[in-house]
């Protein structure tokens, strides 16, 4: 199963994703992701097997996510595929140590992942038409967190569906 560890953000804050991302759509094309698919990718671990999702599973259950807080106020552009994303400008210390010490501990295991360069950042569109990045000319996002999740997901031809298969504490 093809798996990753994320920061998904709470309901309200995917609806005010969401809204940008809608206009971003209007102005760049692309696909737009749907809200319940917004995320931001800590490791990417790809396909694993059922006794690794298991080991997984077990320890992100008792892995001890310190809080911390993340502001959204850039949006940026991966030119290869067309990907607009909305991230961080600064992004904060504490990010930074929690996706390093999940990386150490994914080593450890000999689980290979990306990113190998973390650049924390949330897709909001696929396939679309790409800018210089900017800072937003808007409020910002403010997202705080308090755990990490495991997630599934499945590809089809209707696009990924995410699943979350372990929250931290």
């Amino acid at each position: 199963m093809r798996l990753f560890l994320a920061l998904t953000p709470p309901t309200a804050l995917r609806q005010r994703l969401g809204g940008l991302a809608d206009r971003l759509h209007a102005e760049l094309g692309g696909r737009r992701i749907p809200d319940d698919n917004l995320h931001l990718t800590l490791a990417f671990l790809g396909e694993q097997s059922d006794t690794t999702a298991l080991k997984l599973r077990r320890w992100v259950q008792r892995y001890p996510c310190a809080p911390g807080r993340l502001t959204l106020d850039h949006v940026g552009y991966f030119h290869r595929p067309g990907i607009a994303w909305i991230g961080p400008s600064s992004p904060p210390d504490s990010l930074l140590k929690l996706q390093s010490d999940l990386s150490q501990q994914l080593t450890r295991w000999g689980l290979p992942h990306q990113p190998q360069q973390f650049r924390p950042h949330v897709s909001l569109l696929r396939s679309a038409m790409t800018q210089s990045a900017q800072p937003l000319s808007e409020d910002c996002f403010c997202w705080p967190y308090t755990s990490i999740q495991l997630i599934q997901s499945s590809i089809s031809h209707e696009g990924s569906r995410y699943t979350t298969l372990a929250t931290s504490r």
